[in-house]
């Protein structure tokens, strides 16, 4: 997954929705914003905006074939399209979340759907693998703007009591893209090329564009003069922990979910890769459910609750020997602790970094990539001299941390109240 976070307008709504940064918050909300419920329509832009940004990233996985065979190049390089996707997000997210803090969120989020967009028509035209590497880079340049805009989008117009439910909203565009957008898009790669498969990115992208005009409202990026300050967030009580766990966490993830498919043929389960994956979606999108439901009140225990499931998950797949019901399982624990993840750890965040939240973003976008990149290179190297059985062993060893820095960080990053629960 790609996984992922307005940042302008997560400091913002970390006070009080409505209020500019250094203004003071009101004290209650008003009876009208206890009415207001969720802009639905807007909310559903962004998580169609997510999922795009997802599906771009993963898409080549199931077109690998046909795009090297086209590219004349090997699948392995051609696999390299979704690690350069990762990188450009992760060396830019940060300087263009600096230099774009002015900006009007409407347009700032026009402008990376765009890219989208571009970069996936040039992909789909391109015949040289050097021309898609750097479609594929402006696409993780897209991506990196977008996750740092995104969930704090949706915080903004939002009232407070339901800004956890409009980000786990927002945020059900990825285990969507990951479940049932891939497969769908390597189906239609097989069955009409993999150059349609991009093409009907760009229809959908097209169609985003005219939905964000149409149902998303503006608002103001930050006054001149006041930009985000990346190093100054880092000692914000909170944010290190934060970021400490996305790293982990989405490092664990990626290991054994790049390679899944090497990892159920290993359990004589190749030919049902598919399925497996199908109730990993599904579950994640319970887990959504669920998160969005109670993470006003229940953020820590909700983030413990992921990183026991993902582990319990991890630990059924260790001993598993064999496939069968014990895979599926694991499949289903797996998806509900990890569908919920990136809107507890983007609220997290965003609520952590108070006045920095846009910064804090910015590093925890970056921080998710560089996660995902290192778990695609460490799975490989793991594949290579233990094989994919090391896998949820990995992924356990590495979650034993998490958990202690979730449990530690219970004044500032995980505390048991959310600020205004």
């Amino acid at each position: 997954m790609s996984l992922s976070p307005d940042t302008a307008a997560a400091s913002d709504t970390a006070a009080a929705p409505g209020t500019e940064p250094g203004t003071a918050p009101p004290p209650r909300q008003d009876s009208g914003e206890r009415r207001r419920g969720l802009p639905l329509a807007a909310l559903l832009a962004l998580a169609t905006a997510v999922f795009v940004t997802s599906l771009t990233e993963t898409l080549p996985a199931g077109l690998l074939p046909g795009m090297s065979h086209d590219l004349r190049v090997s699948e392995s390089a051609t696999g390299q399209t979704v690690t350069v996707y990762a990188i450009g997000t992760a060396l830019t997210a940060i300087p263009l979340t600096a230099a774009t803090a002015g900006w009007r969120r409407k347009r700032l989020l026009l402008t990376a759907v765009a890219g989208f967009a571009a970069a996936n028509t040039v992909t789909a035209l391109s015949s040289v693998y050097g021309l898609t590497m750097a479609a594929r880079f402006v696409a993780g340049v897209a991506a990196g703007v977008a996750w740092a805009l995104l969930a704090g989008y949706a915080r903004r117009m939002t009232p407070v009591p339901l800004q956890g439910r409009a980000i786990a909203i927002a945020m059900a565009g990825i285990p969507v893209a990951l479940s049932l957008g891939v497969p769908a898009g390597t189906f239609l790669g097989q069955a009409l090329g993999w150059r349609v498969a991009f093409l009907a990115m760009t229809a959908l992208t097209v169609v985003l564009l005219g939905w964000i005009v149409a149902a998303v409202p503006d608002h103001p990026g930050r006054p001149s003069g006041e930009r985000p300050l990346m190093l100054r967030a880092l000692g914000v009580p909170g944010v290190r922990p934060v970021l400490f766990v996305t790293l982990l966490f989405v490092l664990a993830h990626t290991v054994l979910y790049a390679y899944i498919a090497t990892f159920l043929d290993d359990l004589g389960m190749g030919d049902r890769t598919d399925l497996v994956l199908l109730v990993f979606g599904v579950t994640s999108l319970a887990g959504i459910w669920v998160v969005g439901a109670r993470i006003h009140r229940r953020l820590r225990a909700l983030t413990v609750a992921a990183t026991l499931l993902v582990a319990a998950a991890a630990t059924l797949l260790a001993v598993t020997g064999d496939g069968g019901a014990p895979v599926y399982v694991a499949a289903a624990l797996w998806g509900l602790g990890w569908g919920g993840l990136p809107t507890l750890l983007q609220t997290a965040v965003g609520d952590a970094g108070g006045d920095h939240a846009d910064a804090a973003q910015a590093m925890l976008v970056t921080l998710w990539n560089v996660a995902m990149a290192g778990g695609g290179v460490l799975g490989g190297v793991l594949l290579e001299v233990t094989g994919s059985g090391s896998f949820p062993w990995t992924v356990l060893l590495l979650l034993l941390p998490v958990l202690a820095v979730v449990l530690a960080a219970r004044r500032h990053g995980f505390p048991s109240r959310r600020p205004g629960a």
